[in-house]
This record gives structure tokens, C-alpha cells and sequence, in this order.
């Protein structure tokens, strides 16, 4: 391939490439709960275009694809991941299943989700579904752990996605985005362990790698990371983020809040800031900072990804600038 050739694909391909399964949301209104609750908000949820969608906001060039249904519910969440700015050129609406659907209910302060994917249209993405120049023409591509659960095509397709990647030179983030509602840790490890052995930056969560790793010992989790050939950075220290490096590991300590609302979609916002962060060419505790801060705005908003803020929110945020009423 000529440098023509690649300096074409990549003004046709975003920065960013992220794939897997995005599903309609449902949450009951008020503090019902599900099961006594007559009335329900519809959204969108997806760890990929979660990411997607908080790299825009911050003004980067990003793809999301996937298979949806080609019923409403697809055609909806198609419609709204394209208008926050995200190229949804190579996903499809697709009549060989339906779209994913997720319940969602905050009870006494635990939050409880309930998938209802199986043998969605995502669940059948196979590696022809792939547009190779599409991902060769990016700088980063990331995946997540979530969609190798959702069946062996799917696997298999995340690792074709993490071939070509690596064929063009394209940057790989792998999340594991452990979900042990979708398959067992005896199923997920090995899967995620090889695909954290391809990645040049590993972003797993402590408690996942515990499990992984089969151990609680901080100091025995590092070793293992600093075996694999990239840098890994570790989200859900109790004060901290940690960057594993080869010659060693670094902190940058968390933003405080003064009250958290909602949890989920901090860390998929803590990726999209980590990714901004190098597309900007900071280098690792910039970028971990930037990550830290987006996770700490992410989580003082209800929903998904409602919370990930723009570029102008974080300098207005960082610049300690304050918010003018009237």
C-alpha cells in the first residue's frame, strides 16, 4: 500500500473506530422499580458507542458500527448516535434479528439490569461484516470484552477487527468490560487475556483484573501486566488510577464529587477521555487525568452517557470557571 493510498484512508476513516452492540434502553420512572412501574423511559446503551459518543462531544473524530434491527427501536438509536456527531457510515439495520433490549432499575441504591439480546441482530455480526479499509484507515481502534460474549462469531470478529488493526498499524484499546451476566470467568479469560496480550493499551478495571488474575494481591496483578507488550491502565483504585508500564507504575489521583448519581457509563467515559487524551498527543498521566475527570462528570448525571460533557464543559471545568444563570 502506497503512503497516497493510506493518506487517502485515512481522511475517509475517523481517528477512532469502535464496534459492538448498542441496544435500546428502558428505565422505569420514579423509584418503583420494574416490576411496579406502569410508565418508562426509552434511551440508548452500549459500552462502544458510549465511548463513541463522549470522543465526539470532546470534538474528536470517531466511527461507531454494529448491527441493529431494522425495526423502530434501531432506526431510533441509529438516528441518535448519528446526531451527536458520530459517522455511523458502516453500521447497519439489519433484518436477521432484532435490536437488543435493556432494563435498567435503581432500588434501594443498587442498580439491577436485565439484557434481553439474545439472538439480537449484534449477537450475529460475523468478520465479512467487516470493512477492513474502514478500520485501516483509523489511528485508534477500540474494543471491549462485552461483544466477545455474545457469541463465537462475534468473537471471532473482534479478533479479525484486532488482525487488521495490527496488519495497518492502527492502535488497538481493548476494555474487557467484564459482564457476568453474559458468560462465566471461566469462559472469559482466556479470551480476554489473549485479547489483552494484542492491545497496545490494556484499560481494564482492578476488580476485573482480580478476577483474571485469580489473585488479590496488587503487587502480583502489576507483575502480570507489565508482561504484556503494552501499557495498561487501571481504572478503580480507591483514590487513583494506575498506569503499568514496563520500568513501572505511576498514580493520578481521582477528581472529587461532591454526590455521585449514577456509576454507570464512568468508565466508558473514562476511555473516551483517556483516547482524547492522545489523540492530543498528552502524554500518559494527561491523558489518565483527562479520563479521570470525564469518569467524575459522568457520574454526577443519570443515565449513560446523557453526562458526558463537551470540550468547552472541561475547560470551563478545569478553568474553574462558574456557571452564570441568568
Amino acid at each position: 500500500m502506497t503512503q497516497h493510498t493510506q493518506a487517502v484512508q485515512r481522511e475517509q476513516t475517523p481517528d477512532v473506530v469502535t464496534f459492538g452492540e448498542s441496544m435500546a434502553l428502558m428505565l422505569p420512572v420514579g423509584t418503583k422499580g420494574i416490576e411496579y412501574s406502569s410508565q418508562f423511559e426509552k434511551s440508548l446503551a452500549g459500552a462502544e458507542s458510549n465511548l463513541a459518543i463522549g470522543i465526539a462531544r470532546l470534538g474528536g473524530s470517531v466511527g461507531w458500527f454494529g448491527r441493529l434491527g431494522k425495526d423502530p427501536l434501531g432506526r431510533d438509536m441509529m438516528k441518535r448516535i448519528r446526531g451527536e456527531g458520530v459517522d455511523v457510515s458502516r453500521a447497519q439495520l439489519s433484518d436477521d434479528g432484532p435490536t437488543g433490549l435493556i432494563v435498567r432499575e435503581v432500588v434501594s441504591g443498587k442498580s439491577s439490569v436485565y439484557y434481553y439480546r439474545k439472538f439480537s441482530a449484534a449477537s450475529r455480526m460475523r468478520p465479512e461484516h467487516l470493512d477492513a479499509d474502514y478500520i485501516g484507515g483509523a489511528r485508534y481502534l477500540h474494543v471491549t470484552g462485552i461483544t466477545c460474549a455474545l457469541s463465537a462469531e462475534c468473537r471471532e470478529t473482534v479478533r479479525e477487527a484486532v488482525r487488521i488493526a495490527k496488519r495497518r498499524g492502527v492502535k488497538v484499546c481493548f476494555d474487557p468490560n467484564l459482564r457476568l451476566k453474559l458468560w462465566t470467568i471461566e469462559e472469559a479469560r482466556p479470551v480476554l487475556l489473549e485479547l489483552a496480550a494484542e492491545a497496545d493499551y490494556f484499560l481494564p478495571g482492578l476488580d476485573e483484573l482480580k478476577l483474571l488474575y485469580e489473585t488479590e494481591n496488587f503487587d502480583a496483578i502489576v507483575a502480570r501486566l507489565q508482561e504484556l507488550p503494552g501499557v495498561s491502565i487501571v481504572k478503580g483504585g480507591e483514590d487513583e488510577t494506575y498506569i503499568v508500564e514496563k520500568d513501572g507504575v505511576s498514580a493520578v489521583p481521582y477528581f472529587k464529587v461532591e454526590q455521585v448519581v449514577d456509576t454507570v457509563g464512568a468508565g466508558d467515559g473514562f476511555c473516551a477521555g483517556f483516547i482524547t487524551g492522545l489523540l492530543k498527543q498528552y502524554d500518559y498521566k494527561e491523558a489518565v487525568r483527562l479520563g479521570n475527570l470525564i469518569g467524575s462528570m459522568v457520574i454526577q448525571m443519570e443515565g449513560d452517557w446523557e453526562g458526558l460533557p463537551t470540550w468547552e464543559q472541561v475547560e470551563a471545568k478545569l478553568g474553574g470557571k462558574t456557571h452564570v444563570e441568568r
